[in-house]
């Protein structure tokens, strides 16, 4: 015969378990806390540490799965055997702020008319505000065969885009011998919108390196009917590719892999009924990404993309004045990198507790955004942004050239600013030192 036990215990919050020996386990916890940040990537940890400072012991909650915490803006020199993947990563422990709970699982249910979130694990979570700090989703599956591609051992196919796949990226680099190599930027929102170029710059330039250019035909398949939204930086990387004859195509997106016959289909976005089959002798692919499923499931929070609904501005919520976004999940119509969210990091926090003392949230996000459009081995193009797609330079030094020092500063400096000041809540991005090297204070 089976046991059966039931145990209600009160703890910083309640906890009722029921426990059927033999049968069947059902555990549901109910947390309760100040803040509740879904999401332990950059945007969640930077305000967490932030918040937990102010608020105290235990006030914050962090809901987030994943054991490692990994520097993403360095999976595109791992790709091009510049960084290795140990590099790249901590332990999630050690990383979120002490002085917050870390709750290891994953949201299921978000109810922001009842303030709750409910977790995989069948937990119920309860706060008196939420940030919404999830990323973006990768969805490799949404291309036929590509998945299929990725597994293959040795393979031609590779993807920065994910820790599980990023090492496959220079090891086909390396094994490259004669044919077509290229690079796809997807139909969809995606990380950091320079990555995709970026390795094929550092690709074209390790064939030069490894006397292998002249048998690489290399090819730039772009879903965008620009090579890059900001036109300063545009300009010059297209004198880079046409320099380095490299093929560029826009409007052209991947729509299906054949690994079994190393081959890719292509689509003209403009005139959808023309698609094109080519060989390749490596394709490395930017996934399709979108806002994760839980998110798009909560028509309340998100827009009809699936982005949390934030106004672009203070980053609150259009709705629900206890909910902010951060990062790559808001709907903010501003580049999605790392360097947005440490921009965004400042105001979120001052608007949240704005919001919390009983007052309307006032400060604004300028839309900033940089990305370091590494160009090879030894240069880089530090693209500097505003919402209007307007260069935002930090240095007085015209930033659309290919320069040693931005090469140095994306490999050396940004990995430790990011790990011991962007995580802590120390770094807000670098609007006041863009004040004093622009005599601006």
């Amino acid at each position: 015969m089976n046991a059966v036990r039931i145990q209600v215990v009160l703890r910083s919050g309640v906890h009722n378990s029921i426990r059927a020996f033999g049968t069947t386990s059902v555990t549901n916890d109910i947390h309760r806390c100040k803040v509740l940040v879904v999401g332990g990537g950059a945007g969640g940890c930077s305000v967490a540490a932030k918040l937990s400072s102010k608020l105290g012991q235990g006030k914050v909650i962090i809901l987030e799965p994943s054991e490692r915490h990994y520097y993403q803006p360095m999976f595109t020199l791992i790709g091009g055997g510049i960084k290795s993947l140990e590099d790249s990563f901590r332990p999630m422990s050690k990383v979120l702020p002490a002085l917050a709970k870390w709750l290891k699982d994953s949201a299921a249910k978000f109810e922001p008319e009842k303030n709750t979130v409910l977790t995989a694990n069948g937990d119920k979570i309860e706060y008196e505000f939420l940030l919404v700090a999830m990323g973006l989703q990768l969805n490799y599956d949404k291309i036929p065969g590509l998945v299929d591609a990725l597994a293959i051992p040795k393979g031609k196919v590779c993807s920065n885009y994910s820790p599980k796949y990023v090492n496959r990226t220079f090891e086909a680099l390396k094994a490259f011998r004669t044919g077509n190599a290229i690079f796809t930027f997807p139909n969809s929102p995606v990380k950091c919108p320079g990555a995709p170029q970026k390795i094929l710059y550092i690709a074209e330039h390790y064939m030069r390196k490894s006397k292998k250019r002249q048998n690489a035909n290399m090819v730039y398949n772009t879903s965008l009917p620009v090579l890059f939204g900001v036109k300063h930086y545009a300009d010059a990387l297209w004198k880079v590719v046409e320099g380095r004859n490299i093929k560029v195509n826009l409007r052209t997106t991947l729509v299906e892999v054949y690994p079994e016959r190393n081959q890719a289909l292509f689509q003209n976005l403009d005139k959808p009924e023309e698609t094109f089959t080519t060989d390749y002798e490596f394709l490395h692919v930017t996934p399709p990404m979108s806002a994760p499923d839980v998110l798009k499931s909560c028509e309340p929070l998100v827009t009809e993309t699936g982005f949390v609904d934030v106004n672009k501005d203070t980053l609150q919520h259009v709705r629900f004045e206890n909910v902010f976004a951060i990062g790559d999940c808001s709907a903010s119509p501003n580049s999605k990198t790392a360097a947005s969210v440490a921009a965004q990091s400042q105001v979120v926090y001052k608007n949240m507790v704005s919001v919390m003392n009983g007052h309307k949230p006032t400060r604004v996000f300028d839309g900033y955004a940089s990305c370091p459009l590494v160009t090879g081995y030894n240069s880089c193009i530090l693209a500097e942004f505003d919402y209007n797609l307007n260069p935002l330079e930090t240095f007085p030094v015209d930033q659309s050239k290919e320069r040693y020092s931005m090469f140095l500063m994306k490999k050396d400096v940004m990995p430790p600013l990011y790990w011991h000041l962007l995580l802590n809540g120390l770094w807000n991005g670098p609007g006041l030192a863009r004040k004093l090297m622009h005599f601006k204070l």
